[in-house]
């Protein structure tokens, strides 16, 4: 309970009611003493008529209007002090007078009174007041009850606020301590299901290593034995792998003989060269941003007419933009490992060309698959 109550809360308790009182008292004693002292000048001297005319002594005006003043407000009643005093600039006192003004000089004449009284009213009347609330008095006790009160009152809100909280900690530590008791259970029984699990799969475990030193030992008897077999195996391999490559030759050449037949575009050298010239002569004259080689144009020349029109038709784009063509690979020459790009077209159709030093391309060489060992042959002899 103590630890839901601040103890600042419990200090400003205690210490702030008399500080309070303390502070109200100064404040009100400065407030009342400027309102009264307001009030005590405005009535103090009352009608001025008498003191002129000498009816009425100066003296005599102030005492009765300021003991008048102070008896309706019965400032004693409410434990009050209240000091006044008036004097004239001269230092003459008025108020409070220590004898029976009207018994003094009888004798003096209306006129005589008139003079003094305007006398005293040239030099200037002072007024002083001195107030002060007395303690252990009404209206100081009811000050201090007012604070003691609140005080009690915020003491008591807290204090409730405080035994609330601590109810609701007790019931909420009382459910979290049976939550945890049924977690703990729970765990006791989950511990005590993965001991007999542990105790299988070590039991299990025993018997896979059991198993894994048999195998171990099969494994070392057989290993030489094994690793011969892997060693034939890839000789074999080896064997078979060039027997295909042999095969693949065979078979490209004899597509190539096929292709000549059903083309029925065989032709002397001397038709192939005449051939030659005049495409030579016609990618000359299309083809001003590139360069095609002699090696390109036999190439070029062997192909079929399909083929022959997919070919012009990517040399032409290398010829507007080489950067829209995509390049399959980059072929490096062996001598000066220059870069040689390789283009495909027509599934099968391989062109390569290279980029010269002043930005154009040179085709190097056109064929097909078929051809592609002696184009490759021929690019690494450049």
């Amino acid at each position: 309970m103590i630890k839901y109550f601040p103890f600042k809360i419990l200090m400003l308790c205690i210490l702030l009611p008399p500080i309070l009182y303390i502070l109200t008292i100064e404040v009100l004693e400065t407030y009342l003493q400027t309102t009264f002292k307001k009030q005590l000048e405005e009535i103090y001297i009352g009608d001025s008529e008498p003191l002129l005319n000498g009816t009425r002594k100066i003296e005599q005006a102030v005492n009765r209007n300021i003991n008048t003043y102070l008896m309706d407000k019965n400032l004693s009643r409410w434990g009050i002090r209240m000091r006044v005093t008036v004097t004239t600039r001269q230092g003459t006192i008025l108020y409070p007078r220590s004898f029976d003004i009207d018994d003094q000089d009888m004798q003096i004449s209306p006129i005589e009174t008139a003079a003094r009284n305007y006398e005293l009213l040239d030099q200037g009347l002072v007024l002083e007041t001195d107030l002060s609330i007395e303690h252990a008095r009404f209206l100081s006790g009811l000050i201090l009850s007012m604070y003691i009160l609140a005080s009690l009152g915020i003491f008591f809100c807290f204090y409730r606020i405080g035994a609330k909280k601590s109810v609701l900690d007790t019931q909420s530590q009382q459910q979290e301590i049976r939550h945890l008791q049924q977690l703990e259970k729970e765990y006791k029984e989950k511990m005590m299901s993965l001991n007999h699990e542990q105790q299988v799969l070590s039991s299990e475990l025993d018997q896979m290593k059991h198993h894994f030193e048999g195998e171990k030992k099969r494994a070392l008897v057989n290993e030489d034995e094994m690793i011969q077999e892997i060693i034939n195996l890839e000789e074999k391999l080896q064997t078979n792998l060039q027997r295909q490559q042999e095969q693949r030759q065979v078979i490209e050449e004899l597509s190539d003989k096929i292709q000549q037949f059903e083309t029925g575009r065989r032709k002397t050298r001397r038709e192939k060269t005449k051939e030659a010239e005049l495409f030579q002569k016609r990618f000359t004259t299309l083809y001003k941003h590139s360069a095609i080689h002699a090696k390109a144009v036999d190439g070029f020349a062997g192909l079929t007419a399909e083929l022959q029109l997919k070919a012009e038709e990517v040399i032409h784009q290398l010829n507007q933009d080489p950067g829209l063509v995509p390049v399959k690979r980059k072929v490096f020459g062996k001598k000066n490992r220059e870069t040689v790009f390789e283009v495909i077209f027509a599934y099968k159709g391989r062109i390569y060309y290279r980029l010269l030093p002043d930005k154009r391309v040179e085709v190097l060489s056109i064929g097909t698959k078929r051809t592609q060992a002696k184009d490759l042959s021929f690019l690494n002899n450049l």
